[in-house]
């Protein structure tokens, strides 16, 4: 059986009076008590955090803190890892996402990732955006549907003219931005997004936060980024991420240390292990 949550009516977006800290906004994912292992290994523990709809949302830390592993609950990407394992709850608009009746696919569907590396369909630049709503059997105006989500991805003046060329001919910052369409074509409600501009160059960087900026009014973005700069400039709210040795003394695990405004994340922190991480002293 399929979620049965309805699509968000974007006509209704921004109804809600949210405050920066996300009071009065609707909450999107409620994560309690999450702990993922693999193959016996916990790789990330005792997780709670809420994220608010048309929010961006960052998660930081150094790496091995368990940030990508977290980001892939959300759209049940580690179901697809060999001894993965879920624990704890993770609601979606209230309903469990790792409920017995849940189908992988339409969460996948409602939850839509951009990966650390452009992985555009060796296809048609068309045919990319396609490829997504045929599967799905939403094959009406497939033509309008592929503009309009070449537009909301602000590709479509780079590319009108070239829809039937190769989409790999297209440079990394348009690949990844045809990516984010792709993404968009099924009409998720959520993007995540794991490094989406690490490989890029800073002019391309640059148009990719453009646009998650642009893309919060009709969604809510979760994003992994190394690069704190990125983070203080594109989300609402920021997650700090860390590593803690495991009490047998057999290796280490990731923990979520503070989670709260960027603002306040960057410039008044409330816990020291953040603040040494922010001003360079660790990580």
């Amino acid at each position: 059986m399929s979620m049965t949550t309805p699509r968000i009516d974007s006509g209704k977006l921004g109804e809600l009076a949210a405050t920066p800290d996300g009071r009065g906004a609707e909450t999107v994912f409620a994560v309690s008590d999450l702990t993922v292992s693999y193959s016996g290994n916990v790789a990330l523990k005792g997780v709670d955090l809420a994220i608010q709809k048309n929010f961006v949302t960052a998660f930081i830390g150094p790496s091995g803190c368990g940030k990508s592993t977290f980001i892939r609950c959300f759209n049940r990407m580690n179901d697809l890892v060999p001894g993965a394992r879920v624990d704890g709850e993770v609601l979606y608009h209230g309903r469990d996402l790792y409920g017995a009746n849940v189908d992988p696919v339409e969460v996948r569907r409602r939850i839509g990732m951009v990966f650390q590396k452009p992985n555009p369909f060796p296809k048609s630049i068309y045919d990319n955006i396609a490829f997504g709503p045929r599967i799905l059997g939403m094959k009406q105006d497939i033509d309008e549907r592929v503009e309009r989500t070449l537009k909301h991805a602000a590709l479509w003046d780079e590319v009108k003219d070239r829809l039937k060329e190769n989409a790999l001919g297209l440079s990394g910052g348009q690949q990844q931005r045809l990516c984010i369409a792709r993404a968009l074509a099924v009409e998720p409600d959520v993007i995540l997004m794991d490094e989406p501009a690490s490989a890029l160059d800073p002019i391309s960087t640059s148009r990719i936060e453009d646009l998650i900026h642009e893309l919060k009014n009709e969604y809510t973005i979760v994003i992994v980024t190394h690069n704190m700069q990125q983070a203080a400039r594109v989300a609402d709210k920021t997650a700090f991420f860390s590593v803690e040795l495991r009490e047998d003394g057999s290796g280490r695990h990731g923990i979520l240390v503070e989670y709260d405004q960027t603002t306040k994340v960057f410039t008044n922190p409330t816990d020291k292990r953040t603040e040494d991480y922010v001003t360079g002293r660790f990580g």
